[in-house]
């Protein structure tokens, strides 16, 4: 397997090369398991913050990074958008999308509950990481629905047609790669 290393909030990562089709490759960014990695990160997207009355992410990879960052900014809640329907949801709000990582049509879901919570209320979008931004999109679309007020979109990396993107604040860009692991022009 190869490797590409980048520094991300003042720490050194190994991302492993994988294919995601038969012409294009990403550098796999995984913040699952990695406490040292959440927490750094963490403290340096809220530096760069904006004001913010909830947090939201998408099930399931943002959920430690919000987690820690509403420790850190002393949140007593933060916001999910859900990828299937829990028994204790209800009034559901729901979007669908399609992400560069996954390889169907995925719906993201808010309880009524939440949604009423961030109705005139300001809300932080964060992810992990943004690619394509159907992740995002879908995010927007939810808050646009509750009636909450976007002041920011974050993650940690963006990449592919994100990288472009001057909407999206983060920490680094990481290349797309090519099927033998190079950087794509």
């Amino acid at each position: 397997m190869k490797y590409y290393t980048m520094k991300v909030a003042g720490l050194e990562r190994q991302l492993p090369i994988c294919p995601v089709n038969d012409s294009m490759s990403i550098g796999a960014f995984v913040i699952l398991g990695d406490q040292e990695l959440t927490v750094a990160a963490a403290r340096e997207l809220l530096k760069l913050a904006p004001e913010y009355d909830y947090l939201l992410t998408a099930e399931a990879k943002g959920i430690p990074l919000i987690h820690e960052m509403a420790r850190q900014h002393g949140d007593k809640k933060y916001m999910l958008a859900r990828k299937s329907v829990k028994l204790y949801m209800t009034g559901i709000f729901k979007v669908e999308v399609r992400s560069i990582t996954t390889d169907r049509k995925q719906e993201l879901f808010l309880d009524k509950a939440d949604a009423d919570m961030m109705r005139g209320k300001r809300i932080l979008i964060v992810d992990d990481v943004i690619s394509t931004g159907a992740s995002l999109s879908a995010m927007e679309a939810l808050v646009n629905e509750t009636g909450g007020i976007i002041v920011g979109k974050m993650a940690i990396i963006k990449e592919g047609d994100a990288i472009n993107r001057d909407d999206i604040i983060c920490l680094e860009s990481l290349p797309l790669f090519n099927p033998d692991g190079s950087i794509m022009n």
